[in-house]
């Protein structure tokens, strides 16, 4: 019973969670908001569980509009993300740099408001309808690939990664499939690849 005990404290003690943080903010996607209609502005949170394993969750805003094919739409919400990254390869000095892999689970909530949807008129004329602002959701999964390093002896770090994504589930308006998905982005088609490039901060 003394040898199972001492076993099942040592067990304890190598899985102890110690709290540490990653802090990080998107300026790529901010600072290109500035120069066009596209305003999005997302972080995240990471720590370390155990071993190579990191536990994430990102949060994030965006408004949009889609003017194409004779759509005007305009869309603006709040997205989540929540997952994990694997540290494929990291730096024997600092173990927070290098090249990782992940997935994630995400949903954004949101309101729509479809200005013209183009519809068949009388005679097989082209002419538009619109309709009233409503709450939509959707949900997509996406694998994150990418890499960390240090700034210098600094608690900063810069992290860029890149976001193939795949829509699972939307809500539809009158039956009317949505063209912007916030965090998702273009949703004409289930698949998407987005990019982040973040600053982020150790504590």
């Amino acid at each position: 019973m003394s040898f199972a005990q001492k076993k099942q404290d040592s067990l304890r003690v190598q899985w102890k969670y110690e709290p540490n943080f990653l802090v990080g903010f998107d300026v790529l996607n901010a600072g290109i908001g500035a120069f066009s209609d596209r305003k999005l502005f997302q972080g995240f949170v990471s720590t370390k569980v155990k071993g190579n394993w990191y536990a994430i969750a990102d949060i994030g805003f965006e408004k949009n509009t889609y003017q194409k094919n004779a759509y005007d739409a305009v869309v603006s919400g709040l997205f989540l993300k929540l997952g994990s990254l694997y540290m494929l390869a990291n730096d024997q000095e600092n173990p927070m740099n290098g090249f990782f892999v992940g997935g994630k689970v995400a949903g954004s909530f949101y309101n729509q408001e479809y200005r013209a949807v183009p519809i068949r008129g009388f005679g097989g004329s082209e002419v538009s309808q619109a309709f009233p602002e409503s709450t939509q959701s959707s949900y997509w999964m996406e694998l994150n690939l990418g890499g960390r390093v240090q700034l210098f002896e600094t608690p900063l770090y810069i992290e860029a990664t890149a976001q193939p994504k795949y829509l699972m589930f939307t809500s539809k308006q009158d039956e009317i499939k949505p063209m912007i998905v916030p965090g998702f982005g273009k949703s004409s088609a289930k698949f998407n690849i987005g990019f982040s490039w973040n600053i982020a901060y150790s504590f």
